[in-house]
């Protein structure tokens, strides 16, 4: 399963075609009432839809968000689980949806057109939320949970090398150039926001016979059991925490910056602006750590990413269950 959500499909420009998911959905109909958040029922009558991608980490936003539209008041419509990029974006843009959660890279690079991403996560949300203003849709404040590219290695070889840093990586690849070996994706393998950049970034030079590139979920049990060194791994994959891996810091920041934010179909948000102070204190509370958490139970123990969602939300007080 690839979770960087970037790939743009011909599904998203077909939004009611068979198959593409945003022509049916199903009513959220969970038991919730108001907690920290929703109290006064501010979305009452309110009919609203939200939609998200279809890996594991969006599903659980889907349902987070869902579920605290519910709290408040509002009857939803789940069309989460759309495939690729383009169809939960269209969906919100052009009003067949209200609301997802989008990442800041993804609307700055894949959706806003641009090559250069900016450094600092909030000023490439600020121009994110500026630049889309008049497609639309309306991004509200950006969680820290930032799903970006970094490298990982298993705790037996960050002992061994003693590596944090992917400046640490290219010092060690200059001074034996054997113990860095790497697992990638091929779409990360040539992407100039992938390893070619990384490579040039840090002033590495890796031979060919040192990069293997395979699926996703392989790298990260490659990783695992040191058949690689250094494996390309997505931050706020719950397989990280699970398999006891330890993540370089990208302290030269080249990848791009894919914050979390809501993003939200204007219209919508002028009709309930009630939405932006709900969707809040969500917000603030998802940060790499919880996303690793929840999206080890959906990807590790095998859980509904729904219920997942429903229980964090309860627990963390802003809705109480019926």
């Amino acid at each position: 399963m690839t979770r960087r959500p970037r790939g743009l499909l011909l599904c998203g420009l077909l939004l009611l075609a068979p198959g593409c998911g945003l022509s049916s959905g199903s009513p959220m109909a969970d038991d919730v009432q108001p907690g920290t958040i929703g109290r006064g029922e501010p979305l009452k009558g309110a009919h609203l839809t939200v939609t998200s991608k279809e890996f594991s980490e969006q599903l659980v936003l889907g349902a987070i968000m869902g579920i605290a539209f519910q709290a408040a008041g509002a009857d939803v419509l789940d069309r989460t689980g759309i495939q690729g990029s383009i169809g939960s974006r269209e969906a919100v843009r052009q009003g067949s949806a209200d609301a997802d959660y989008e990442y800041t890279g993804t609307g700055w690079i894949n959706y806003l057109g641009n090559t250069q991403p900016i450094p600092d996560p909030y000023e490439q949300w600020k121009a994110v939320r500026d630049a889309d203003r008049k497609n639309g849709v309306t991004w509200l404040d950006p969680a820290p949970l930032n799903n970006t590219y970094a490298l990982a290695t298993n705790r037996a070889n960050f002992e061994k090398y003693g590596t944090k840093t992917l400046s640490d990586v290219a010092a060690l690849a200059k001074k034996d150039p054997g113990a860095v070996t790497l697992c990638v994706e091929s779409q990360f393998a040539n992407r100039a926001d992938g390893l070619p950049g990384m490579q040039k970034k840090y002033g590495m030079s890796l031979p060919a016979r040192n990069i293997t590139q395979m699926d996703t979920g392989i790298i990260y049990t490659q990783v695992a059991k040191g058949a690689c060194t250094f494996g390309e791994v997505f931050t706020t994959d719950g397989r990280i925490k699970a398999m006891h891996l330890v993540v370089m810091a990208d302290d030269k920041k080249f990848f791009p910056n894919y914050n979390a934010a809501p993003m939200i179909h204007t219209r919508t948000l002028e009709k309930y602006p009630e939405i932006a102070d709900i969707l809040a204190p969500v917000t603030r509370r998802l940060t790499n750590t919880v996303a690793q958490e929840l999206n080890a139970k959906v990807d590790v123990e095998g859980q509904d990413p729904h219920l997942v969602a429903l229980e964090w939300m309860t627990q963390q007080g802003f809705v109480k269950q019926g």
